[in-house]
C-alpha cells in the first residue's frame, strides 16, 4: 500500500475541502501539543495523510486515483453548496478512453480522479 502525504497549512480548510466537499472519512488525527497536525483520511480505497510539517512532502504534490462511477461522483460534487470549485470532467489528454476530473486543494495539492474505459464506444 502506498500512502501519499499532502502538505496543509490550515486544518479547518483541509477538513472543509476533504471531508465536507470530497466526502473523505477522518480515520485519525494527531495534534502534538497543538502544534504540528498529522491526519489520515480515506475514501473507498484511497488513503491520504495530511501534514502541517513542510518536511513531510512538497506543496503541489499530485495523486492519481482510479474510481468507478466518476460521472456520478462529479455530479455529486457539483450539487454541493458552497461549491469550492467547479471541476471539469473530460477525456484524459493522454488517452481519449479514460475519463478524468482534476481537483486542487486549497494548498496546491492535486487529486486526479480517473475512470479507465469510461469513454469506450
Amino acid at each position: 500500500m502506498v500512502t501519499p502525504v499532502f502538505i496543509i497549512s490550515d486544518y479547518s480548510q483541509a477538513r472543509a475541502f476533504y471531508i465536507d466537499w470530497l466526502g473523505f472519512r477522518l480515520d485519525w488525527e494527531e495534534h502534538p501539543n497543538r502544534g504540528r497536525t498529522y491526519v489520515q483520511i480515506s475514501r473507498n480505497d484511497l488513503v491520504l495523510h495530511l501534514s502541517s510539517a513542510p518536511a513531510d512532502s512538497a506543496i503541489g504534490a499530485a495523486v492519481r486515483v482510479e474510481i468507478h462511477g466518476l460521472p456520478a461522483y462529479h455530479r455529486l460534487l457539483l450539487s454541493k453548496d458552497p461549491l469550492p470549485l467547479s471541476p471539469a470532467l473530460g477525456p484524459a489528454y493522454w488517452n481519449e478512453r479514460v475519463l478524468e476530473m482534476e481537483v486542487t486543494d486549497p494548498f496546491g495539492n492535486r487529486l486526479i480522479f480517473c475512470e479507465p474505459g469510461a469513454l469506450e464506444g
